[in-house]
């Protein structure tokens, strides 16, 4: 499949819809902009998009009235943002079939990091991982990103989660550094490929019982086992 994805940005906060919409066009996707949800939805009957971004609060429908129309016929990957309570937010979407949430206020680098990343892992890979992660014990929650053992919260930073569901999204193969290091912090990253050694290192100190091996000139790996 061509990378020239299709996105339809729902977003009533025009300034930030059209900052969104400039970031995500360099990346060479086509971004559509809509600032309601039935507009969206009559566009999308004849033209459906590869991913759906949504604002949770806009006039009329809101996000939530909108996935439930769009996963009635589909399952179109989506993704919330909003500025509202974020617990309450990202179990709602979790319920209602979301695939990632991002809180208000967010750097647009970061959206933009969030939708390669889904769009690799769905139309490229074909993965898209279940709703609840569970290796070696640990309850992982990659929408609402939380991780817990036996009842207990365990807490990671966001580069470590994201490094932790891609190795867990590739488990049993190993996946070098560079590669790592692009999917997470993004091909324009020019820093050290230590930051991924950091990242291992802390992931493994917080989650003892995962087995996370390095596989010495070939990079890193979970054993699901």
């Amino acid at each position: 499949m061509s990378n020239e994805y299709s996105i339809y940005l729902v977003e009533d906060e025009q300034d930030l819809a059209q900052v969104l919409k400039a970031y995500m066009e360099k990346e060479g996707w086509s971004v559509s902009v809509f600032h309601n949800g039935e507009d969206a939805l009559k566009t999308a009957e004849e033209n459906k998009p590869h991913l759906w971004i949504l604002d949770i609060m806009l006039p009329g429908m809101d996000g939530y009235e909108i996935i439930k129309e769009i996963k009635k016929n589909s399952d179109i990957p989506v993704i919330f943002v909003s500025a509202r309570d974020q617990d309450l937010d990202r179990i709602v979407g979790l319920e209602l079939g979301s695939d990632d949430y991002l809180a208000k206020p967010f750097m647009p680098r970061e959206l933009v990091i969030r939708v390669r990343k889904l769009l690799t892992r769905i139309y490229e890979t074909g993965n898209r991982l279940p709703q609840i992660i569970e290796i070696t014990g640990y309850m992982i929650d990659p929408i609402s990103r939380k991780i817990t053992r036996d009842g207990e919260m365990i807490n990671l930073t966001g580069k470590e989660i994201d490094v932790l569901l891609y190795l867990i999204e590739n488990k049993g193969k190993s996946r070098k550094r560079e590669e790592i290091l692009e999917y997470v912090w993004g091909d324009d990253y020019f820093g050290s490929e230590r930051a991924v050694d950091d990242v291992i290192r802390r992931v493994r100190k917080k989650m003892p019982r995962l087995n996370l091996e390095t596989v010495y000139g070939a990079g890193y790996r979970i054993i699901p086992s």
